[in-house]
C-alpha cells in the first residue's frame, strides 16, 4: 500500500493543488494571466526573470492540474486561465480554511 493511500480524496486533491502553487513562479504567472484576458507563453516569459524554457515548465504543471489552459496558434501557445479550475481551487482553499479555523473558545 502506498501511503498516499492512507489519505482520503479530498486531502490529496489538496495537496496536489498546493503542489502545484508552491513555486512563486507559478503564482506570479497565475497573476499575470489573472491580469491578461489571453497570452501568448512568449509575453510570459518576458514578464517574469525566468527562461522561456523555465516558464514552459511551471506552464506545463500549471495545466496538468487544470488552472490555466493553452490553445496551439500557429507556433505559438496562448494561455489563459482555465475559470472552472481557478473557481475548485478557490472553493477546495475556502472550505480547507473555514475546516481549520481555529475556535476561539478552544483553550490550548
Amino acid at each position: 500500500m502506498k501511503k498516499l493511500e492512507l489519505f482520503d480524496d479530498k486531502q490529496q486533491e489538496i495537496a496536489s493543488l498546493a503542489k502545484a502553487l508552491s513555486h512563486p513562479a507559478r503564482i506570479a504567472i497565475l497573476q499575470f494571466l489573472a491580469s491578461t484576458p489571453t497570452c501568448i507563453s512568449g509575453d510570459i516569459s518576458d514578464y517574469l526573470p525566468l527562461s522561456r524554457t523555465t516558464v514552459s515548465q511551471h506552464l506545463k504543471e500549471l495545466k496538468s492540474i487544470g488552472l490555466i489552459q493553452g490553445d496551439v496558434e500557429g507556433l505559438k501557445i496562448k494561455y489563459c486561465l482555465n475559470k472552472e479550475g481557478i473557481e475548485k481551487l478557490n472553493q477546495v482553499f475556502g472550505n480547507l480554511f473555514d475546516e481549520i479555523t481555529p475556535d476561539d473558545n478552544k483553550i490550548c
